[in-house]
């Protein structure tokens, strides 16, 4: 495809500027898919800043056999492509169901060709381009309005599930635990509003602003939104290289240096997130082993601590060498969904997590990320999202914690208002 570089000296508006009105251009077309880091170090780096925008349709993947088709898709792939996968694919890797009603609509797995992709480097912006379009926008987009960080009204949200009965649901979970069914089990509540009118661009940058993280984003996928703040990576494939990070183990940030580092210290030693820690790691190794070639399963960091804007978290980080006869399919289907958002067993967990919980996850706890025309790739973990139907009016977001005999339901319901905390403060501004 024709590519035209920008650099920031030759910009008649800075090149933070320019971002903001390229990303205000492409809210016009019905696919748009957009991955931001913010420059946030992280082991193996976050997204690649990305904008991607297409006028035409997505990729007809068959929804009832997902990852064939993916598969047949990629055989075929020459450019950058776009999209997501649902938590619900589950079902069609395993003896699973999902019968909680869904009122936002994603499809299982939707992905996008970009007709014009935008690579945001620090002092430059690269514009890749097809031959639908002469040259690159770049007078178009120095004349659109530059977007402002805003929500029109303040939006109430209630919980699906109320405090007293989702401390009677942890009870439930103990009690499978001590009855050997699971031994650790990642259980989510909704947050929803009705009859929703507001500007998704605008909302998503004030949670930008709000809650910068390493996998950060916005897909419009015709009238559904993501809005995404997440701080966790499920799948990265570099060459032959697989690397996961499941998270486990949340803390708030502390209102000065030292309290914050007490409370990374207090994290770093609590023997219950490092218990939750530990058992993913070994379900995450597992994971990969179906795809990598033996002996390559490597834990290249245990435990290790890293502060967001609002909580600080527990991270490991586990990799592995795919092996010759496994492609990228076969890594996702190895590790789909993501250990630190089920359970263990696994298997046990989801059946679990399907008759406890009162919402289908759909888009919550699945991966949103992009694949190269080489088959390498970065994927997220759908968490700390906002999830917008323009058509129903309908608002979501979802949060959870790992429960294990230890946990306290007091406390996980805390912990699930404190991942809540961003989403409700874009939501409550006026």
């Amino acid at each position: 495809m024709p590519t035209t570089v920008l650099y920031a000296a030759d910009l008649p508006v800075p090149l933070e500027e320019f971002r903001l009105k390229a990303l205000a251009w492409a809210d016009q077309f019905p696919l748009v898919a957009y991955y931001n880091p913010h420059q946030i170090p992280y082991p193996y780096s976050g997204f690649e800043h990305i904008l991607a925008v297409s006028g035409g349709a997505a990729l007809p993947l068959e929804q009832e056999h997902a990852f064939e088709s993916l598969r047949l898709a990629l055989q075929q792939q020459q450019q950058l492509l776009c999209g997501y996968l649902a938590y619900d694919l589950k079902n069609q890797l395993e003896n699973l169901h999902s019968n909680n009603p869904d009122q936002l609509g994603f499809p299982l797995i939707f992905f996008f060709e970009p007709e014009i992709t935008f690579y945001f480097k620090h002092d430059r912006v690269s514009i890749e381009f097809s031959d639908a379009y002469r040259s690159a926008p770049t007078a178009t987009i120095l004349s659109v309005p530059t977007p402002v960080a805003t929500l029109q009204s303040a939006i109430a949200v209630k919980p699906r599930v109320m405090q007293e009965v989702y401390k009677k649901k942890v009870e439930q979970i103990r009690k499978h635990i001590l009855e050997g069914d699971v031994y650790e089990l990642n259980y989510c509540i909704e947050f929803f509003a009705e009859q929703v009118t507001l500007e998704p661009l605008p909302l998503y940058l004030t949670l930008s602003a709000v809650s910068p993280t390493p996998f950060g984003g916005y897909l419009k996928c015709e009238s559904k939104y993501l809005l995404c703040a997440s701080p966790e990576r499920f799948l990265k494939k570099e060459g032959s290289k697989l690397i996961s990070q499941p998270i486990k183990g949340t803390i708030r940030r502390g209102a000065t240096p030292a309290e914050d580092q007490q409370l990374q210290h207090q994290l770093r030693h609590d023997e219950k997130e490092l218990a939750e820690n530990m058992m993913i790691m070994d379900l995450v190794r597992n994971d990969l082993r179906r795809s990598c070639a033996t002996g390559t399963i490597n834990v290249e960091e245990m435990f290790g601590i890293y502060g967001f804007r609002q909580v600080s978290q527990m991270i490991t980080t586990v990799t592995g060498e795919l092996r010759e006869d496994c492609d990228l399919v076969d890594a996702i289907k190895g590790a789909f969904p993501m250990g630190s958002m089920t359970g263990a067993p696994k298997i046990r967990a989801m059946q679990l997590i399907d008759e406890l919980e009162d919402t289908k996850r759909g888009l919550y706890s699945g991966a949103f990320g992009y694949i190269h025309p080489n088959q390498d790739c970065d994927f997220n973990v759908v968490i700390r999202s906002l999830q917008y139907n323009a058509a129903t009016g309908y608002l979501s977001f979802m949060v959870g914690s790992a429960i294990t005999f230890d946990s306290d339901p007091e406390k996980e319901y805390a912990e699930c208002l404190l991942k809540a905390q961003a989403m409700m403060e874009v939501l409550e501004k006026v």
